[in-house]
């Protein structure tokens, strides 16, 4: 009985728990930022490209 008691009482588990949950939110952002930054990176090299052999941008309607 005594070990149940003591084992409620530990909070080591929930701490983990929350540092996981903390890196998981901050892995989220960050793959979330990349794909966004990687989208307009990708968008500007085209227009690059595109001013460099001579053929005109798209036109967005």
């Amino acid at each position: 009985m005594k070990f149940f008691r003591k084992l409620r009482r530990n909070e080591e588990g929930a701490t983990a728990i929350e540092y996981g949950l903390i890196a998981a939110l901050i892995a989220v952002a960050a793959i979330t930022a990349m794909t966004s930054l990687g989208t307009n990176l990708s968008t500007t090299f085209t227009k690059v490209s595109s001013s460099m052999t001579g053929t005109p941008p798209a036109q967005n309607p």
